[in-house]
């Protein structure tokens, strides 16, 4: 493939299509492959919106210049975008991990925002297509870049960090997500610690959260590293970063010391003690990148949760955390404790977790025996997986469909008491509230 050629019709584009449907004047179409559909299919239909050109991987559906014929358009994608990240020399920064990625890249990008023309994954963009999307959008005045990197699979965090070649990177943590295509635990660790490996290669540097169980270990081999804690002792030989946690409740509220030795308070607007390193994480990247301490207050202290992430929302009487987004056994304990430090009575509403594989049954009877632990005012769960293991416990209402579960919601909320709502996306639990 000529590389040149095609980034040469990137550059008079005016940005990548991969939706016929959502094309606009001057976009540049990929004729991807999905599960039920061929790209090929839809590249005349692309051209007749507006396409200054459609990236086909089948002949029969060439269209003279109009058309940019390769081997493979999924693969044609990345190398463009891995030929984009070449032309700029300016940190970029990856972000993985088993929770928290999403909040972690909001809260990092806002303090770096404060100090540089920052580049960032929208939404949670961070797979096979939408890292190459997200570089493809990094416009010529980015200053640094931060790109969230998600797996299901073995090898994935290798490909995306040969697609994105990361200067920096975190892993958030390594929790059980996804355990039914890792196998294990143990395929999680090796997984997610590709982003290590590879920046180990390059002298790149890593951020290392030293509460997190694992993150030490799988940071052994990189020579660049910097520590930060709220708990624990981090390596002597570091320049430690710590932050003080101070409260969860309502929303989490910390400190750290500024260059000068002054205490800055972070009142924030998010909720749960998970969040805290979250947070930490954004502080420690901010005073690593000279962002002023000021600055990175205000950036996380103006930063609203969105798009069902930890949620904090008044329904006539009761007070809902919906955590909609994504939920894992790891995540879903953390929600639950959170729950536990709110003010009572509460209520639980526990959606079936995804993707745990021959781990699943054993996963939600084990969420299960934990938040029945909390002695909470009510458990009610949906899903299919959750329908066996709620037979196995007391006082668990199991709910068949959502109608049936919205209703009985609805009655909870005529009284003071406070309720998560937390399941994988698609049950779109958010859904319970409309």
């Amino acid at each position: 493939m000529d590389i040149e050629a095609l980034y040469d019709i990137f550059r008079t584009s005016k940005g990548i299509a991969t939706d016929s449907r959502k094309v606009t004047k001057r976009q540049l179409f990929f004729a991807l492959q999905g599960e039920n559909t061929d790209g090929n299919l839809f590249a005349a239909q692309a051209i007749a919106r507006g396409a200054s050109c459609a990236v086909i991987d089948n002949p029969q559906y060439a269209q003279g210049d109009k058309t940019f014929l390769v081997d493979n358009a999924l693969e044609a994608l990345q190398q463009l975008a891995n030929h984009h990240r070449k032309q700029f020399y300016i940190p970029i920064i990856a972000i993985t991990g088993s929770n928290g990625k999403t909040t972690t890249k909001e809260l990092v990008s806002a303090v770096l925002r404060e100090h540089y023309e920052t580049h960032a994954t929208q939404g949670n963009f961070n797979n096979h297509i939408g890292v190459p999307l997200t570089l493809l959008d990094m416009p010529d005045y980015a200053e640094v870049a931060v790109i969230e990197m998600g797996a299901n699979h073995i090898n994935e965090i290798t490909t995306l960090c040969e697609i994105a070649e990361p200067t920096h990177g975190l892993i958030t943590n390594i929790g059980k997500a996804h355990i039914g295509e890792f196998g294990g635990i143990e395929g999680v660790k090796r997984a997610k610690a590709e982003l290590y490996r590879y920046l180990a290669k390059q002298n790149g540097m890593v951020f290392v959260n030293a509460d997190e169980p694992y993150l030490t270990e799988l940071a052994t081999a990189n020579r660049k590293k910097l520590f930060y804690t709220y708990n624990s002792e981090p390596d002597i030989n570091n320049i430690p970063i710590e932050v003080k946690h101070l409260q969860s409740q309502p929303f989490v509220s910390v400190s750290f010391l500024s260059d000068s030795g002054e205490e800055i308070i972070i009142n924030s607007r998010l909720i749960g003690e998970y969040n805290c390193s979250n947070i930490m994480t954004a502080i420690a990247l901010g005073k690593y990148f000279k962002v002023p301490s000021e600055k990175i207050k205000t950036a996380i202290e103006q930063y609203q949760p969105s798009n069902n992430r930890s949620q904090l929302l008044t329904v006539e009487q009761a007070q809902i955390i919906l955590d909609a987004y994504n939920a894992n056994p790891s995540s879903m304990r953390a929600a639950l404790q959170n729950l536990a430090n709110t003010p009572t009575p509460q209520i639980a509403i526990l959606g079936e977790m995804r993707e745990l594989g021959i781990y699943s049954a054993q996963e939600h009877e084990d969420v299960l025996a934990y938040a029945q632990s909390f002695q909470f005012h009510a458990i009610a769960t949906i899903g299919t997986a959750f329908e066996k293991a709620s037979k196995r416990f007391d006082n668990i209402q199991h709910f068949a469909d959502a109608e049936t579960l919205k209703w009985w919601l609805q009655q909870q909320t005529k009284t003071p008491v406070t309720i998560l709502i937390k399941g994988s996306r698609g049950l779109q639990l958010e859904s319970l509230l409309s």
